[in-house]
This record gives C-alpha cells, structure tokens and sequence, in this order.
C-alpha cells in the first residue's frame, strides 16, 4: 500500500507561481531505490470534469507535459526523499483544481490532493 501526500496549493493571482510536493510513503514506496524505478506524475481534477494528467516524470527523469501546461510548469523530483514536485509558474484561472499526484499507471489509492485557485 502507499501513502501519498500533496501539499503546496493556495490562493494565487493569475501570473502567479506555486510549488507542489507530493511525498511518498508505505510499503509500495518504503524503499527509495523502489521509489526511484516508478514513473511519477501529477494529476489534477477541476470541479465537473474528469481528472486529467498534466505532467510526467520518467524514472531516468525525462519528462512530459499536457499541452495546456507545456513551458509553464516543470515536475521534478527527490528520489532520496521519496518526493516528488510540480512548479508552476504563469498560473491562469483554467488551471483551477485539485491537483493529484500518483504513478503513472496510478495505484489504486491517491491522496488528498492540493487545491489550487487561480483568481483576481
């Protein structure tokens, strides 16, 4: 089982920047080795529609981007800290949401998720 956890969301005007982390825990991620062999990423969910992928990391740390997103936001991540993080920058009020992170394919259990609201 895993333990995931997203933190980092807020409030922000549009032109704004936020920094996501999503940490990781439970037997699934309780070696950072393992942890270092999934493919990450993070989801987000707007009220009324489906949860959507926005971004990618690979094990070896290539990535990719929806293309809503594409040049704005950058994942990375922490393999010794099992974390793994979104930076947004040039926020805009379509990017509104409950933002996810998981596997990619995801586990069947995800966190809480982070709520971002882009507004004026």
């Amino acid at each position: 089982q895993v333990h995931l956890v997203e933190s980092g969301g807020g409030l922000v005007q549009p032109g704004g920047s936020l920094r996501l982390s999503c940490s990781a825990s439970g037997s699934i991620a309780d070696s950072t080795t393992i942890f270092s062999l999934y493919p990450m990423a993070w989801y987000r969910q707007a009220p009324g529609n489906q949860r959507e992928l926005v971004a990618t990391i690979a094990s070896g740390g290539s990535t990719d981007y929806a293309d809503s997103v594409k040049g704005r936001f950058t994942i990375s991540r922490d393999n010794a800290k099992k974390t793994v993080y979104l930076q947004m920058n040039s926020l805009i009020s379509e990017d509104t949401a409950v933002y996810y992170c998981n596997r990619r394919p995801s586990w069947a259990n995800w966190g809480q998720g982070t709520q971002v609201t882009v507004s004026s």
